[in-house]
């Protein structure tokens, strides 16, 4: 393995890659080192964070613009007729993503029930969160993560300012963490590891859980396992409490109100009731809760209480879909690894 080069060489490379400008540059060099926002961006590197700016010059000589990041991105054409639970669901909570997550949990068994244990967060969550974003670590995406966050910063105006900060974030976390911020890989959205978490995330919650020394959230699941616990936990799981709950809904159910608070656990069990929702036979109210509908077209929407932690997986990923689908991978998984343990008793 070819050791990174470290801001101190960026600058001397950077030097070299300036004097061979003058013969004439890629059109991806063009497109960034010497456009005027990037150069903004480079002068406010340099003011709030101390950074060299010919060493910024050269990185940004390097990055690519990557147009397959910008189709990833885009929303599709039509959404409303390519959204579908069951479709959803099918990709995420399906037999190969089930034995890959039992053979995971049975390998690093000690450590998710150490990271359960330490920030409250159940196995199955954590299992079920890092099998929703990589398959356990079989996809974890192959873009250079400079190139793929400078793509969207700068020829992504739609969501610019998130990815301008999460470029900012990257920079800070290679030095950070003594690496070349060309060296990163991840997925078309700058996100990096078995828990795909965004450089901003890996700042702020990820944390060195096999203690060596460096957080690494490619190459150490320790460090993956601690960091998805502790990023649930800060953003404020409840230990013991429920994740979510199938709904009953009465024939005269009123039920506008309560989806148009879309995720949010807003409602008491007396709100609830009061509109005709109640939890499945044989469980109660815990808390707070929302609504959650999840639309198939052309079948009835399955509707389900979404408590507090619910809520928190939908910090990991804003959408009802992903959270459920987090949540019923963990259960599948769960039972899965079980079934295995009885049939080898």
């Amino acid at each position: 393995m070819t050791t990174a080069p470290t801001f101190p060489r960026l600058r001397a490379l950077a030097a070299l890659l300036l004097t061979l400008a003058s013969t004439g540059t890629s059109h991806a060099a063009e497109r960034y080192a010497d456009r005027p926002e990037t150069q903004q961006f480079i002068e406010e590197m340099q003011q709030r964070h101390g950074f060299d700016k010919d060493a910024l010059t050269y990185i940004f000589r390097r990055a690519q613009y990557l147009p397959s990041v910008i189709k990833a991105i885009s929303p599709p054409k039509d959404p409303v007729a390519v959204r579908s639970w069951e479709r959803y669901r099918s990709r995420f909570v399906e037999p190969v993503r089930i034995k890959a997550g039992v053979a995971f949990w049975e390998k690093h068994q000690d450590t998710i029930r150490a990271a359960s244990e330490k920030y409250g967060v159940p196995e199955e969550i954590i299992v079920g969160i890092i099998g929703v974003e990589t398959i356990y670590g079989r996809n974890m995406g192959s873009y250079q993560t400079v190139s793929a966050l400078a793509t969207l910063a700068f020829d992504y105006p739609r969501r610019a300012p998130l990815f301008r900060g999460e470029l900012e974030q990257l920079l800070l976390m290679a030095r950070e963490q003594h690496r070349d911020p060309l060296d990163y890989q991840g997925s078309y959205a700058g996100a990096l590891g078995l828990p795909q978490f965004l450089p901003s995330s890996v700042r702020n919650y990820a944390v060195d859980f096999d203690g060596n020394g460096q957080i690494d959230l490619l190459g150490s699941p320790a460090d993956a396992i601690g960091s998805v616990a502790r990023y649930m936990q800060m953003h404020g799981w409840e230990s013991g409490a429920p994740v979510a709950r199938r709904a009953r809904i009465a024939p005269d159910a009123s039920l506008s109100e309560l989806l148009a608070n879309d995720i949010t656990p807003a409602f008491d069990a007396a709100a609830l009731g009061s509109r005709g929702v109640q939890p499945a036979e044989g469980e109660a109210h815990t808390g707070k809760a929302a609504l959650v509908e999840l639309e198939t077209p052309g079948r009835d929407s399955e509707f389900w209480l979404g408590y507090q932690n619910f809520y928190v997986i939908t910090r990991y990923n804003r959408s009802s879909f992903y959270a459920m689908s987090v949540f019923q991978l963990g259960e599948a998984v769960k039972a899965a690894k079980l079934g295995a343990l009885a049939a080898r008793r």
